[in-house]
């Protein structure tokens, strides 16, 4: 799908009508025509770009999950040259001699990147997170596996940097912590349609402290 800056190519405007139809009505609940005229073409003019809602809807749940793993590498990259630049700050210890991560230290910086990236689909993308929860059952095996697959090196890629940040906790217990904050993070479907919300930017930060309270608690700290 399109960034933020981009007009949205004519494909990219039928899949965000579809997404936004789909988790209003259900996947079976809607037809290819309403899809056309939501973009203004005919429904059968749809098969131009895609051969069916089937299609839609694995590129929908296949393409938001890769979108989460490219934008999490790349946060990571970027954060992590950043922590390079920074590396004599990072070298710090505590009082007791130990390796200082506290607030403002690369490790945190790296969590809170990926916190605030996700933030981003969770407010941004709200009707794939529906789509997810209701329809992922419905896509081929092969996709439904491809989805799973790289949902999984998205969790890693978070559990790796929290336990950088809390090097105490231990792995099985940052990956639970890592689902229970996606919750979290996904529960914006459920806060009420976008125009009840305090601001995106307000919404965003609550969000965050949640998460990183979350993730704290989880460490015992």
């Amino acid at each position: 799908m399109a960034t933020r800056t981009d007009a949205p190519t004519r494909r990219e405007q039928i899949l965000r009508e579809a997404a936004r139809l789909f988790a209003e009505r259900g996947f079976h609940g809607v037809g290819v025509d309403e899809i056309g005229a939501a973009v203004g073409i005919s429904g059968p003019g749809l098969y131009r770009h895609f051969p069916g809602k089937d299609a839609m809807l694995a590129e929908l749940l296949v393409g938001i999950s890769g979108q989460l793993l490219t934008g999490a590498r790349r946060r990571l990259a970027e954060a992590g040259t950043d922590a390079d630049r920074a590396r004599p700050d990072a070298d710090r210890v505590g009082t007791d001699g130990s390796p200082a991560e506290a607030e403002g230290s690369p490790a945190e910086a790296v969590l809170d990147s990926l916190i605030e990236g996700h933030i981003d689909f969770a407010i941004d993308d709200r009707p794939l997170i529906t789509l997810h929860d209701r329809e992922l059952d419905r896509l081929r095996d092969s996709d439904r596996k491809l989805v799973r697959q790289l949902q999984r090196q998205y969790v890693e890629l978070w559990v790796e940097a929290l336990r950088a940040l809390y090097p105490d906790l231990a792995e099985p217990a940052a990956r639970s912590a890592v689902h229970s904050v996606f919750g979290l993070l996904n529960s914006t479907p459920h806060l009420g349609r976008p125009g009840s919300l305090p601001g995106r930017a307000a919404t965003a930060q609550l969000l965050h402290r949640m998460a990183r309270g979350a993730f704290a608690a989880a460490a015992g700290v």
